[in-house]
C-alpha cells in the first residue's frame, strides 16, 4: 500500500514503517499556531475523538478498505475467513465466560489487524481530502488538512468555514462507517489575527466540540491550551520533577537505590516532555540543581561535592548516572535531526523551529557536531599508544546512513557536554585534583553500588574529590582552628592522613595496607603459577601466505612470561623475611619473586600503594632501586623481568598493574577481575585508616600482617 500510494504518509503516520509520528504530528502543529500567533494569521485546529475505534471498527469497513485498495482477492478470503472464526473469552477473577465470536473491532495484540485499521481509517480521512486546503507555513509549504495518527484526528485549517466543511465531511464518512465520534472528549481552538476567539463554534453530531480555553487537550504526548504556549507545561514538568523526587525520597530505601530509581524510574519520564515542550535550557539547569541537591543526600555527599563528580563520563570514578540537561540537549538535537531528515518532504521543508532559549541553540549545536564529524572524516583514524594502523575501526560521517548519523551527532553532544565537565574540572583546585592522575578509571556499576555499604561509597567519593573532613579542611570551612593532624602536628590534608604521616607509617598503618593488597596479589599470581602450563621451546612458525590465497586459521593464544618455563617457584615478603634465591648475595627484598631454576628465569614484583599523583614517582624510584640487583642476576646468565607496580590508596590502578599481569599471562577478564578485587582491597583498607585516623594507638588484625 505505500509502494502504491495509497496511503499519503504526510497524513497518517500511525502504524508507517519509519515515520515518528508523534513528533512530526506535535511538530507540524506547534509550529503552526506559533506562526499563526506570531504573524497575526487565522488558524483553525480541531482534535476529533472517536468512540472506542479499535473495539467498534466494523468488520464490513476493513473488508470494503480491502476491495478499495484492490488486495488480491485469495488474502481478502483469508483475512474474511479470519475475522469470521476467532473467538474469544475473558477471565474476571474467577469466572470465565464462555467462547464468542469477535462481530466488530480488532484484537489487541493481532499484528496484521494494525494494518487492517489503518486501512479502514485512510478511507475515512480521505473522504474529506477534496473539500479544502490546508494552511501554509512561513516557509511557503502547504500542510494537509487532515492528520491521523491510527484513530487520533486533526484538522488544521485557515478559517472556521473550512474546517466546517471537513467536519461535515467526516461526519457523514463515519456515519457510513456505523462509527461514532465523542464531541465531549474532542478539542477546537480558532484564532483570528493571532488571539483566541469564541466567537465561533464548531459542532459534531449536532453538539458543540468544546473549545481548549476551557478544557485543554493532550494529544499524542503534548497538552495543547489557550495559552499558545508550552508555559503551564513547563510548570507541569517542574511538578513532576519535584513530586518524583519527593516520592522516591519518602521510599524508606538505601539511598544508592533511590539514585537508582531516578536514573531508571524518574530520568525516562522526563526525557518525553524536554524533547516536546519549549523549554530553556535556564530552565532544565534549575530542575538539575534540585536532581542534584537529592542525588547528594541520597549518596552521602555533602553539598559542596560538584555535580561533575556525579555526571561525568572521563573522570577517574565515574558513576552510571545521567545528567538531565545532557539529556535535554541530546534530545533537542536528536528533535532537530528527526524533522530535517524526515522521510515526509512537507515536514522536511516545513521550517520547524526547535526552541531551547537563548543560552544553548540545538540547531547551532547540531550543525556544530556535524562540523567536527567532518572534520574528523579528513583527520582520519588517529592510533592511540602502541596501537597499529587499522586497529580500530569508527564509522565515518560520509558513509553513515541517516540513523547512523543522528547516533553519531547525539554522541558528539554528549562529548561536547563531557568537555565542558573537564574544562570546570581543571579550575577547581582541590575537587579537580585527579585531573592530575597517571592511573586508569574506575567505573562503578549499579551492580558494584548495590554491593558496596553506604560508608564506603561515601568515602570513595568525597576521597577522590578531596571533600572528607580533614583537618585542613575542616579549618578551611571555619568549622577549626588549627589545620593541623592529630597524630604529628602537620599540615593534615588527605595526602597527608592517607600515606605521608609520619607517626601513621611508624605504627605500621600504611605497611598493614600494603601487606592487605600484596596478599591480594600474591592469591592471583600464586593460582596463576599452578595452572598446567605446556613449555614453548621456540617461536611458533608462521606459514607464508602467497598473494591472493587464504591462510589457515589457528587458535589465537597469548603467551606469557610463565609460559616461557616449568617449574615456577614464587616467595612474597609476607609473614617472614623474604629470603632470596642463591643466585646472588643482596640485602634488597622484593615483595613477590617468580623464578624458574630450570629455565633460568627471574620475575621481580615491587608493589607500591601511593598517593595517586606520585604513582609515577613511586615507580621510577623503584625500577632504579633494583636495576642494579637484575644486572647482577642476568650477570649470572639469567633473564630476568623488574615490575614496579602502584595500586592508588583509594582504588586507582596505574598503569604498571595491568602491564604486569598482562606480562605473567592474565588477560581479559581474569585481568579485569583481578585488578579489581586490589582496588578494592586498597579502597577498604584506605577507609578504615581513614575512620581510625584519630586513634593515637594501632594494633593492625592478625590477617593483615
Amino acid at each position: 500500500m505505500t509502494s502504491n500510494e495509497y496511503i499519503d504518509s504526510s497524513v497518517q503516520k500511525g502504524g508507517i514503517p519509519g515515520f515518528p509520528g508523534c513528533i512530526e504530528h506535535t511538530s507540524a502543529i506547534t509550529q503552526l499556531i506559533r506562526e499563526a500567533k506570531i504573524n497575526h494569521g487565522d488558524l483553525t485546529v480541531v482534535w476529533l475523538d472517536l468512540a472506542n475505534a479499535y473495539g467498534s471498527v466494523p468488520h464490513q469497513l476493513i473488508f470494503k478498505a480491502l476491495e478499495h485498495y484492490h488486495i488480491p482477492e485469495h488474502i481478502q478470503t483469508i483475512v474474511k475467513s479470519y475475522f469470521s472464526n476467532i473467538r474469544l473469552r475473558f477471565t474476571v477473577g474467577e469466572i470465565t465466560t464462555s467462547w464468542q465470536a469477535l462481530e466488530k473491532g480488532i484484537v489487541t495484540g493481532c499484528t496484521i489487524s494494525v494494518i487492517l485499521f489503518v486501512m479502514g481509517m485512510n478511507l475515512i480521512i480521505k473522504a474529506a481530502d477534496r473539500e479544502t486546503r490546508g494552511p501554509k507555513t512561513s516557509s511557503g509549504v502547504r500542510l494537509p488538512p487532515n492528520r491521523g495518527f491510527m484513530d487520533d484526528l486533526t484538522i488544521t485549517t485557515t478559517t472556521h468555514v473550512q474546517a466546517r466543511w471537513i467536519i461535515s465531511a467526516l461526519e457523514a464518512t463515519v456515519g457510513w462507517a456505523r462509527m461514532k465520534f465523542k464531541p465531549g472528549k474532542s478539542r477546537c481552538l480558532i484564532l483570528k489575527r493571532g488571539k483566541v476567539t469564541r466567537r465561533f463554534k464548531l459542532s459534531i453530531q449536532q453538539e458543540e466540540i468544546p473549545t481548549i480555553v476551557d478544557n485543554p487537550i493532550k494529544c499524542l504526548g503534548k497538552w495543547f491550551d489557550a495559552s499558545l504556549n508550552d508555559s503551564r507545561n513547563i510548570k507541569r514538568l517542574q511538578t513532576q520533577v519535584e513530586e518524583g523526587l519527593r516520592k522516591i525520597d519518602k521510599t524508606g530505601l538505601p539511598g544508592k537505590f533511590k539514585s537508582w530509581i531516578y536514573q531508571h524510574g524518574l530520568l525516562p519520564r522526563l526525557t518525553w516532555p524536554l524533547t516536546l515542550y519549549e523549554v530553556t535550557t535556564t530552565t532544565v539547569e534549575a530542575l538539575e540543581r534540585k536532581i542534584n541537591k537529592c542525588l547528594r543526600r541520597w549518596l552521602g555527599v555533602p553539598p559542596s561535592f560538584t555535580s561533575v563528580g556525579l555526571y561525568s563520563t572521563t573522570a577517574k570514578l565515574q558513576l552510571p548516572i545521567s545528567s538531565l540537561v545532557e539529556e535535554f540537549k541530546v534530545a533537542k538535537a536528536r528533535l532537530v535531526m528527526t524533522v530535517r531528515d524526515s522521510k515526509d518532504e512537507k515536514i522536511r521543508n516545513a521550517g520547524i523551529e526547535t526552541r531551547t532559549g537563548r543560552k544553548w541553540s540545538a540547531s547551532s549545536a547540531v550543525q556544530e557536531a556535524e562540523s567536527r564529524l567532518r572534520h574528523s572524516d579528513i583527520v582520519g583514524t588517529t592510533c592511540i599508544g602502541r596501537q597499529g594502523l587499522g586497529t580500530t575501526q569508527v564509522q565515518r560521517w560520509g558513509t553513515a546512513d541517516t540513523v547512523s548519523r543522528r547516533k553519531m551527532v547525539q554522541d558528539n553532544i554528549r562529548k561536547m557536554e563531557e568537555e565542558i565537565r573537564k574544562a570546570k574540572m581543571v579550575e577547581m583546585g582541590a575537587q579537580g585534583a585527579w585531573t592530575r592522575w597517571e592511573t586508569t578509571e574506575r567505573r562503578l556499576t549499579w551492580s558494584d553500588i548495590w554491593k558496596l555499604e553506604p560508608c564506603r561509597i561515601q568515602f570513595l567519593l568525597r576521597s577522590v574529590y578531596d571533600v572528607l573532613p580533614t583537618p585542613t579542611n575542616l579549618h578551611r570551612w571555619g568549622m577549626t582552628e588549627t589545620p593541623n593532624c592529630s597524630l604529628c602536628d602537620r599540615p593534615g590534608n588527605l595526602a597527608h592522613v592517607l600515606s605521608s604521616c609520619n607517626t601513621a607509617l611508624t605504627q605500621g598503618r600504611y605497611t598493614w595496607r600494603h601487606n592487605k593488597v600484596l596478599r591480594e596479589l600474591a592469591d592471583t599470581l600464586e593460582k596463576e603459577r599452578q595452572k598446567k602450563r605446556r613449555c614453548m621451546k621456540q617461536q611458533p612458525y608462521i606459514n607464508f601466505v602467497r598473494s591472493g590465497e587464504a591462510g589457515s586459521k589457528a587458535t589465537a593464544h597469548q603467551r606469557g612470561i610463565l609460559d616461557g618455563a616449568q617449574n615456577w617457584e614464587m616467595r612474597v615478603d609476607l609473614g617472614q623475611r623474604l629470603a632470596f634465591p642463591e643466585v646472588v648475595q643482596t640485602n634488597l627484598r622484593p615483595d613477590i619473586l617468580l623464578w624458574s631454576q630450570q629455565g633460568k628465569r627471574m620475575i621481580m614484583i615491587e608493589l607500591t600503594v601511593p598517593w595517586e599523583e606520585r604513582c609515577q614517582e613511586a615507580y621510577e624510584r623503584k625500577r632504579e632501586k633494583y636495576a642494579n640487583l637484575a644486572d647482577d642476576v642476568r650477570a649470572k646468565g639469567w633473564c630476568v623481568w623488574v615490575m614496579p607496580v602502584e595500586m592508588g590508596c583509594r582504588g586507582f590502578p596505574a598503569q604498571s598493574m595491568w602491564r604486569m599481569f598482562a606480562a605473567v599471562g592474565i588477560r581479559g577478564k581474569d585481568r579485569r577481575a583481578a585488578v579489581q578485587r586490589l582496588a578494592t582491597t586498597a579502597e577498604k583498607s584506605s577507609s578504615w585508616l581513614w575512620w581510625r585516623r584519630e586513634d593515637k594507638s594501632w594494633k593492625p588484625s592478625i590477617d593483615g600482617q
